[in-house]
């Protein structure tokens, strides 16, 4: 007997999928046979989790990651989309849900959840009848993978999704084309193309702003060969700070609330910038300051309504970024070398350099943040991934993280404290043969630190580099007006290396910074899953940001280090 269990296990393999995370029990005639068919259950310990695995997966691949969980547990499977939902990641998310026979009768366990789906994916929808599943599963397909990518959600009738229990016809699979980003390269109007390269050529102080559009459009390479055949400088998000090597010397670093006083002072003096794969949100322009209002700005973004949406535009290109890189590169002849501007932006990273060095190589104790990144930086592989959590564990990454060999990528939580850990795990199941690194403080490692034992059990080997200075540092600003409430950000003493060996990881414990290299060597080399515990300085706050209405200034070292 066919069935709907039987087709999405076909689906799927059809379409590449090598993992399903989820927490059971959901579909386990599907599960059954997707194991059948090449597809490898992954059993988390909470459904958030499961989510930032497929997203960690999806967002090292391309390929739409897939999670599930049953009706009881589709609320915290929802929590762990928004991440992803930020992030543009298409995640396709299965639950459980009522029948036409249970629906509005108090039901155990049974509640809508299509409203909170609602608001966090691109499209959610019910399928009743396992007819329906042929159509339904290729639409969330390319709902997810089309235009901005993003999460949605199936909600299968029955509990455990039961409905896929019932027999149905052989139908026809899923486009294959649309289980990864981008399913659809669309170009820009030649008109918009040459009224860009128009303002772009008579630019004295462009500056090119890149984001994590540029890694759902595959357009690392064609944004790099960009930007060094027309010499513009380039500052990224951190989510594209792999784009150029750190040694480049159009690469600026990242702009920001987390970010260089490098690329924020030369996206400052600019008289142009262009935005490309970027939102132009928050984050990226410290609150809307960097570049400051009224910059002339251009902007190439595959969504229409972000387009002009924080800065006006003098010139907007609607489409595949990757694709309209190469369109707006083939139309730009006679640009000026503009060897002043190049000159001032060597100048402000030398600057950035100089005032940067003697924190990253202070050996104090405990060990300086800004040294760990940069023992990091000097120790990852070529071909590493570095996947970084949010708060002081992506800030001080945006400042000290230098990633100059050739391979190497980063993936950043769009600001989900604690996503950097499963995240790397779903990296890792979809790039096996890549190193795969996390970074992350004790704060973030904390929310979902069960899943070492998920690591160990499926020998997902990923190294997590956890910043262990006892607290939630970045919460102190907070509360600096009183010790006594010391407690809402400085936690008790916890020994994850211990932990970690309690679950059957690997790990050590590092308390001085030469201990690091020689530790972080080992730990790429094992065939198992290692925790590194960096015993860091609670009172090493990240500096703010820099704007136009600060001193000119570069960072030094200990200035916020104070009790």
């Amino acid at each position: 007997m066919y069935s709907g269990d039987r087709y999405l296990a076909d689906a799927l393999a059809a379409c590449g999928a090598t993992h399903f995370f989820h927490v059971p029990l959901l579909l386990p005639g599907a599960v059954k046979a997707m194991q059948a068919a090449g597809v490898l259950p992954v059993v988390a310990h909470g459904e958030k989790a499961a989510a930032y695995m497929a997203d960690g997966y999806a967002r090292a691949s391309g390929r739409i990651g897939l999670c599930g969980a049953q009706q009881i547990g589709a609320a915290n499977l929802a929590a762990g989309l928004l991440d992803a939902l930020m992030a543009r990641s298409p995640v396709l998310a299965l639950t459980g849900g009522s029948t036409a026979a249970t629906r509005d009768r108090n039901q155990y366990q049974e509640v809508d959840q299509q409203p909170i789906f609602a608001g966090l994916t691109k499209m959610t929808s019910r399928i009743d009848l396992v007819s329906r599943l042929p159509d339904m599963l290729g639409q969330a397909m390319r709902v997810a993978t089309g235009g901005a990518p993003g999460p949605v959600h199936l909600e299968l009738a029955g509990f455990t999704g039961g409905v896929l229990n019932d027999p149905m016809d052989p139908a026809p699979l899923p486009d294959p084309a649309f289980a990864s980003c981008p399913a659809v390269r669309h170009a820009a109007p030649a008109a918009d193309i040459r009224r860009a390269a128009d303002l772009l050529r008579h630019a004295m102080r462009p500056v090119v702003i890149a984001g994590s559009g540029i890694r759902a459009s595959g357009a690392q390479e064609a944004l790099a060969a960009f930007v060094r055949r027309h010499r513009l400088p380039l500052a990224t998000s951190l989510d594209a700070k792999a784009v150029l090597r750190e040694s480049d010397p159009l690469s600026l670093g990242v702009c920001g609330i987390y970010s260089r006083e490098a690329a924020n002072r030369a996206v400052s003096e600019a008289d142009l910038v262009l935005f490309v794969g970027t939102m132009a949100g928050s984050m990226t322009t410290t609150g809307w300051k960097v570049p400051q209002p009224g910059v002339a700005a251009m902007q190439i973004d595959v969504d229409a309504r972000e387009l002009g949406r924080n800065y006006p535009l003098q010139a907007a290109l609607c489409g595949d970024p990757k694709t309209i890189l190469e369109q707006f590169s083939a139309a730009l002849t006679d640009m000026p070398v503009r060897r002043d501007w190049l000159r001032h932006v060597e100048e402000l990273r030398a600057d950035w350099t100089q005032a940067a060095a003697p924190a990253e190589m202070l050996d104090a104790l405990p060990i300086r943040p800004e040294r760990l990144c940069r023992i990091l930086s000097e120790e990852l592989p070529e071909g590493a991934l570095l996947v970084v959590d949010t708060g002081h564990a992506a800030a001080w990454a945006a400042r000290h993280i230098y990633l100059d060999r050739r391979g190497q990528g980063l993936l950043r939580a769009a600001g989900s404290l604690g996503w950097s850990y499963p995240a790397s795990l779903g990296a890792k199941c979809a790039q096996p043969d890549r190193p795969v690194l996390c970074f992350t403080g004790d704060g973030g490692f904390l929310y979902h630190m069960s899943e070492m034992e998920t690591a160990r059990r499926y020998g997902i080997n990923t190294v997590t580099i956890v910043s262990n200075n006892n607290g939630l540092s970045q919460e102190k600003p907070v509360w600096a007006d009183n010790t006594d409430h010391d407690h809402h950000w400085r936690f008790s003493p916890v020994d994850y290396a211990a932990a970690a060996r309690a679950f059957g990881c690997k790990s050590c414990r590092i308390e001085r910074p030469g201990e690091l290299g020689p530790a972080l060597r080992s730990a790429i080399k094992e065939d198992a899953p290692v925790i590194v515990e960096v015993m860091t300085d609670i009172l090493a706050l990240h500096p703010p940001a820099w704007t136009p209405s600060d001193p000119a200034r570069f960072y030094q070292g200990d200035w916020l280090r104070s009790e």
